[in-house]
């Protein structure tokens, strides 16, 4: 069974810029994927490609095992994909009921929409105007809408962007919720790590147009490809080999030529107040709520960071010793083959 969505080799180029730069990717039926990267890397304008907004200058888009980019073009309207996009874009003329109504054929569109609502807990909302609702039961009007003929694909670009933060969480819960009682495959664009590392199953990171990683959210965490991989996911420590003890490599995932650099994750950092064994100095404490970020300057003049439980409390200027702990690797990913960083 071919994949729900694959790209091979896309290409899109604005001027001497190259925004996609040979992307390939597939996405299987029911599958959540996040594309995510920082701004500038691409995101949207993949997502633009596989949608038919945008014509790739090499590479080929297939849905469904069928060609409708490269050799062969099938307009946006004709690929069965559903759009969520940042403004809405909802009709303001048009109710709740009649925006999600739009382009329904007329037998089963009244049970079809309030069948949509009703999941989208927008009940007694119908007859309201866009301008009469939040924009949480906005974007929940066009998810609606979205849904609305039973298309395989839907296409998320960063919905929640306009959302209070306070918000944001239910609110893409909620929506995801829906998204995949209805059975289809979503392509989420995001720029926020926990957004796509809570929704996805898998994640494609992007930079400068280029896939840098695709795996579940604890690959891209524990076992990054590169150390802007690294860095883009999470704080990372990335210490020599030799510095740390045997048993304390279970910590780190190797980085670099030689396999001589772990990159340690700051959680798996413990401090421990032992004045006679200490290898450096707490230079800097930031409390979080949650949690606290320590700096601790090592003896050796190299720096890392430690992320421990707010109920850990250790003062700025206290001498330390670090324990390690292991690094919950995901069973896909095997230590001795990980890639180097």
């Amino acid at each position: 069974m071919p994949p729900m969505i694959e790209a091979r080799g896309l290409v899109r180029r604005f001027g001497s810029v190259s925004a996609v730069d040979g992307v390939s990717l597939h996405v299987d039926a029911g599958e959540v994927v996040a594309l995510l990267g920082p701004s500038g890397c691409g995101k949207t304008t993949l997502l633009r490609l596989l949608a038919g907004f945008e014509r790739p200058d090499a590479g080929e888009v297939y849905l469904e095992g069928r060609e409708v980019a490269g050799a062969a073009w099938v307009p946006p309207e004709r690929r069965r994909i559903g759009l969520v996009f940042q403004d809405y874009a909802l009709f303001p003329h048009l109710t709740v009921a009649e925006n999600v109504a739009f382009g329904l054929p007329r037998a089963g569109r009244e049970r079809r929409v309030g069948e949509l609502l009703t999941q989208a807990g927008l009940d007694g909302h119908a007859g309201r105007y866009p301008h009469e609702l939040s924009g949480g039961q906005q974007q929940r009007v066009a998810v609606a809408r979205a849904l609305a003929p039973r298309p395989h694909i839907v296409l998320l670009d960063e919905p929640w962007n306009t959302i209070d933060g306070y918000l944001r969480e239910a609110l893409r819960e909620d929506v995801m919720r829906t998204l995949r009682a209805e059975g289809v495959t979503v392509v989420l664009v995001t720029h926020e790590r926990e957004e796509a590392f809570s929704l996805a199953d898998r994640i494609v990171l992007l930079r400068e147009g280029r896939v840098e990683q695709v795996g579940a959210a604890d690959e891209l965490y524990y076992a990054p490809v590169s150390p802007w991989a690294a860095r883009f996911i999470g704080d990372a420590n990335f210490l020599p080999r030799a510095a740390l003890e045997d048993d304390a490599n279970r910590a780190g995932v190797p980085c670099g030529d030689g396999r001589a650099t772990l990159m340690v994750r700051p959680e798996l950092i413990e401090l421990v107040a032992h004045e006679d064994a200490a290898v450096g100095r707490v230079v800097e404490r930031r409390f979080r709520g949650h949690d606290v970020l320590y700096r601790v300057a090592l003896d050796d003049g190299t720096h890392v960071v430690s992320q421990r439980p707010s109920n850990e409390l250790v003062g700025v200027d206290a001498r330390v010793a670090l324990r390690f702990h292991a690094a919950p690797l995901p069973a896909s990913v095997h230590r001795p083959q990980a890639a180097p960083c």
